[in-house]
């Protein structure tokens, strides 16, 4: 690499790096993730070999696509999220339900409320995403497992799990806040 390559991308690197995380920083969860699509995005602008014509519009493309591939490679949305008490309440988590070896009727009832709640929220479900949450959160078969059988992506099959569990969430939520707010 030449000293003017060099001054070249260290000018880049001081001239767009605020400007840079500051969009990214509205972006992500925390400043750590920030950091680290930041140093991505210039990593891959030292080691590009092509011309770039338009270097800003370049960066931030570059900076939206990480950011879109870090959401993408984060864990999926597991069952316990839907079911466990959200802001530190306390006062109801469904997992005491499953738990809960007595006999006592108003478990079971509760526990009866809930599956026909979830019941009736899978039913509200497109085929493909109950199909996905089902497969994965109940029966336990892995994403790589249902790609084989489906012939979809993974990435595809995730992001169906992602809106059923953000949909089941929300009908839980419902039946929670009625039973708290009787």
């Amino acid at each position: 690499m030449t000293a003017e390559q060099k001054n070249n991308i260290t000018r880049v690197i001081n001239d767009y790096s605020r400007r840079l995380l500051g969009f990214i920083r509205k972006r992500v969860k925390n400043d750590a993730d920030a950091q680290d699509i930041l140093q991505d995005v210039f990593y891959q602008f030292i080691g590009n070999t092509k011309p770039i014509e338009q270097v800003t519009a370049w960066l931030f493309t570059v900076a939206r696509n990480k950011i879109t591939d870090r959401r993408r490679k984060h864990r999926p949305e597991a069952l316990e999220d839907i079911y466990s008490a959200e802001d530190g309440d306390t006062a109801f988590d469904w997992t005491e339900l499953f738990f809960d070896n007595s006999d006592n009727p108003e478990t079971e009832y509760l526990r009866t409320l809930f599956w026909e709640a979830l019941n009736n929220a899978l039913a509200e479900l497109p085929p493909e995403q109950r199909e996905v949450f089902v497969l994965n959160e109940i029966d336990r078969v892995p994403f790589k497992e249902i790609a084989a059988q489906t012939g979809e992506t993974v990435n595809t099959l995730l992001s169906r799990k992602r809106y059923a569990v953000l949909h089941l969430r929300e009908r839980l939520r419902v039946l929670k806040d009625e039973l708290l707010n009787y």
